[in-house]
């Protein structure tokens, strides 16, 4: 990191906000005025940060190396998303969306379903331990679900969405639970018992808004006939049967057993190609096509054609050429220091508890929208904030807790971040229109900030307590000395 053989300038704050506000303005007009797509505004952002960047000094060997760093971090997700495209192809292909959306119908009405949606979610991320391959699997459904019974799309969405990070929030199986507290330095379980003093008041909260909701919005749905023609148009193009349930039944299996998401998923793809050729009669050379090109139908009913027109690995693209440029200006601006020079400044205005964890808080959900990235959400918050926790006697899983509250919760409300990207290519629906509807979300950091300003949960180490009227962190050093 030298160039002629000096050590590069540590940004200050003015010169770390530059690629930053450069990023918020250029995305603001790009998508605002011109409705471009945010992919070349990250991209002029980063080219700007490269710019500052040389002249602190770091060579472009540096600069390069550190934008790699944050791809690599996203490749898992690129994966996901090419398997998530083919599942969604071959499982369209095959019936097997078909016949849930079908059996959903029956089972499921306008006055409830955004409910059962957020619980239903729930429950098989929580299986799953993975947002993503709930979102990819049962959230497919209960989208098509929702459009058969005319609900907005975006409320479903967000109610979607919320069960899901629900569910991988609290699952030991999932890799953000497993990830916090092993940055943090806090035990799993712990981490995971602490998370629900603010993550079940945040879900109940959600579940009652879903279901008065429910109420106002049921009036505007289908009728039962159009539910009725709807199934009725899903019987004539597809063999429709309950056998075909046992494909994400076995899925389901798989990730309860700790099967990997990828292979899991991708032999749910092959599940799926078998159904399509075997059960639906779909030629083999269009199946195959499907996994890459995604399922093609031509109904005559409008509704119909939205649910069954889907998937592949060319859907997925836009997403994954998204994540691409994003991370590449995450891990430049985190290699660089921009990150550390604005945590540092933060941190001179830190005074009692609750200003440390609103300000935990504050750099998590900045570390998604300018990070691009929940993982840079979690991890980058834990390591800067970390001794900052110890010396104030707060037991670690505050910390962890804490970074997931904002971190993986708000990830998804970012639409150029990886889970924001993921999930409207998953979805189908932009987060600036789901992020509204995303309760468990929008609420879960809201509770940590309040617990950290009264108190409530927020645990010491044995001989420290909180002191709300210390005015300087050398205060709050010299009174612990003397306990």
């Amino acid at each position: 990191m030298t160039q002629k053989g000096n050590d590069p300038k540590k940004p200050t704050l003015l010169i770390a906000l530059i690629p930053i506000v450069f990023m918020i303005a250029a995305l603001i007009v790009g998508i605002g005025y011109y409705e471009a797509d945010p992919h070349i505004p990250l991209f002029l952002s980063a080219i700007v940060a490269a710019v500052v960047a040389l002249s602190l000094g770091y060579t472009w060997k540096t600069i390069e190396s550190g934008m790699i760093k944050g791809i690599t971090l996203s490749l898992q997700a690129v994966m996901i998303l090419v398997i998530i495209g083919m599942i969604i192809g071959t499982w369209l292909a095959g019936g097997i969306v078909p016949t849930m959306i079908y059996y959903g119908l029956e089972i499921l009405s306008p006055t409830y379903f955004l409910f059962a949606a957020c619980a239903i979610s729930s429950i098989v991320a929580i299986a799953s331990g993975n947002a993503w391959t709930a979102a990819g699997t049962i959230g497919i459904a209960l989208m098509g679900v929702g459009e058969g019974l005319g609900m907005n799309a975006a409320m479903t969405a967000g109610a979607v969405i919320s069960g899901v990070y629900f569910g991988d929030k609290i699952s030991p199986l999932s890799e953000t639970t497993n990830l916090a507290p092993g940055v943090a330095g806090s035990e799993l379980f712990e981490h995971i018992k602490h998370m629900m003093f603010t993550t079940i008041p945040a879900l109940v909260i959600s579940l009652i808004l879903y279901f008065v909701l429910g109420f106002f919005v049921s009036n505007e749905g289908s009728s039962i006939d159009q539910v009725t023609l709807l199934q009725n148009n899903l019987n004539d193009i597809y063999t429709i049967t309950p056998w075909l349930l046992i494909v994400p039944a076995i899925v389901i299996v798989m990730m309860i057993s700790r099967v990997p998401a990828m292979p899991g998923l991708a032999i749910g793809s092959l599940m799926g190609a078998v159904c399509a050729v075997l059960v639906q009669g779909v030629p083999v050379g269009e199946t195959i096509g499907s996994m890459y090109y995604g399922y093609a139908a031509e109904t005559g009913m409008e509704v119909l054609d939205n649910l069954l027109n889907n998937g592949g690995i060319e859907a997925m693209m836009w997403t994954i050429s998204l994540i691409l440029v994003a991370m590449s200006f995450g891990g430049l601006l985190e290699t660089v220091g921009f990150f550390q020079a604005i945590v540092d400044s933060l941190m001179k205005m830190v005074k009692s508890t609750g200003s440390l964890i609103s300000t935990t808080v504050t750099t998590s959900i900045a570390s998604n929208i300018i990070g691009c990235d929940q993982y840079l959400a979690i991890i980058i918050p834990a390591r800067m904030y970390a001794e900052e926790f110890k010396e104030r006697g707060l037991k670690m899983k505050n910390l962890s807790r804490t970074v997931e509250d904002a971190g993986t919760m708000t990830s998804p409300l970012v639409p150029w971040n990886t889970c924001g990207a993921f999930m409207y290519a998953t979805l189908g629906v932009s987060a600036f229109s789901y992020a509204p509807f995303a309760f468990l979300c929008l609420l879960s950091p809201v509770f940590a900030i309040i617990y950290g300003f009264t108190g409530f949960s927020v645990e010491y180490e044995e001989g420290f307590h909180e002191n709300k009227t210390v005015d300087t962190n050398d205060v709050v050093a010299t009174e612990r000395k003397s306990m």
